[in-house]
């Protein structure tokens, strides 16, 4: 059993609901109980009785808490003095990123980071959330991923520090050949869940800029871009696709953009992590990545590397 399962078992348990223990994880409620799901999916029991209202810890499984809590603090521990026990190979960074980041820009990143020869690099890539929860539990010693420049992001803790690496453009693409069907007034496209990062773009930054008379029918839905990009190769519909991703096939005239009729929307380009870092040597590596980087930040009016700030959370 992993230590992120134990934990959400224990936010439940401290909390009372599936939402104040969503909250407590810093993910959505839906994406949380979905984690639920597959935790007793893949122990193969129930561990929660959701007759009840709020929802109650099978007895069962709370009298094992003692034990889950133990384990939990065995397991943080071990996991730290793995990481940080000396290799001879240098230091070892792990980073996690949104899955269209892995291909477009962590190889950037990776390249900065391994530049001397001393450090080497894990890379995870996973959804939005995922990415926050590696943060959290300290599987990761930072993360690159999107944020929405216009909205302040309730799903990132207060706690995060932050820096603007790059802005990217969020372009509705489709192949030429689908180019008439996507002038309306019905456009298919390829969409993402309601409850992803870019379904929430998508829904409150796009959709409401659709011009007048145009609606949308989604041919296929998923929440990996990689998987939209090649929908849309494949001439399924029209998506909403970061311009890095689609540069390529854009130059070879696979496909064609639509920002010219359909809207676009902006996005940065985050690097975020936890103020205190949990291993030593993680700052230095860390400012000297952000200085390897400067050339790609210099060319942003942003704030300064040195001058971070801790990103706003809303006001609920």
């Amino acid at each position: 059993m992993r230590l992120e399962w134990i934990e959400d078992v224990l936010a439940v348990m401290d909390t009372g609901s599936l939402a104040r223990a969503a909250d407590r994880r810093f993910v959505t409620q839906s994406a949380f109980t979905r984690r639920i799901r597959m935790i007793e999916d893949s122990i193969g029991a129930p561990l929660f009785d959701r007759s009840r209202k709020p929802l109650e810890v099978l007895p069962a499984v709370r009298a094992l808490e003692p034990e889950l809590r133990d384990v939990a603090v065995r397991l943080e521990r071990l996991r730290t003095a793995l990481r940080n026990a000396p290799g001879g190979n240098g230091t070892t960074v792990a980073f996690a990123c949104q899955h269209a980041i892995t291909t477009t820009v962590s190889p950037r990143v990776v390249a900065a980071l391994t530049e001397g020869g001393e450090v080497s690099v894990r890379v995870r890539s996973a959804n939005r959330d995922e990415c926050l929860m590696k943060l959290l539990s300290g599987e990761v010693d930072f993360a690159l991923m999107y944020v929405s420049p216009d909205e302040r992001d309730p799903a990132i803790p207060r706690a995060f520090q932050s820096v603007l690496l790059d802005r990217e453009l969020l372009l509705p693409v489709c192949t030429p050949q689908l180019r008439e069907a996507a002038a309306g007034p019905v456009i298919p496209i390829v969409s993402y869940p309601a409850d992803v990062f870019l379904g929430h773009v998508f829904s409150r930054s796009l959709l409401p800029r659709l011009p007048a008379g145009i609606s949308t029918a989604s041919r296929a839905e998923t929440a990996l871009t990689l998987a939209a990009f090649r929908y849309v190769l494949a001439g399924i519909g029209v998506a909403w696709l970061p311009r890095s991703l689609v540069e390529e096939a854009l130059g070879r005239s696979e496909l064609c953009r639509l920002d010219d009729t359909l809207p676009a929307k902006e996005l940065n380009l985050m690097m975020i992590w936890l103020p205190e870092s949990r291993r030593p040597g993680i700052d230095r590596v860390r400012h000297n990545l952000l200085a390897r980087l400067a050339p790609l930040s210099e060319r942003l009016p942003h704030r300064p590397a040195d001058a971070i700030q801790p990103i706003e959370r809303a006001e609920e």
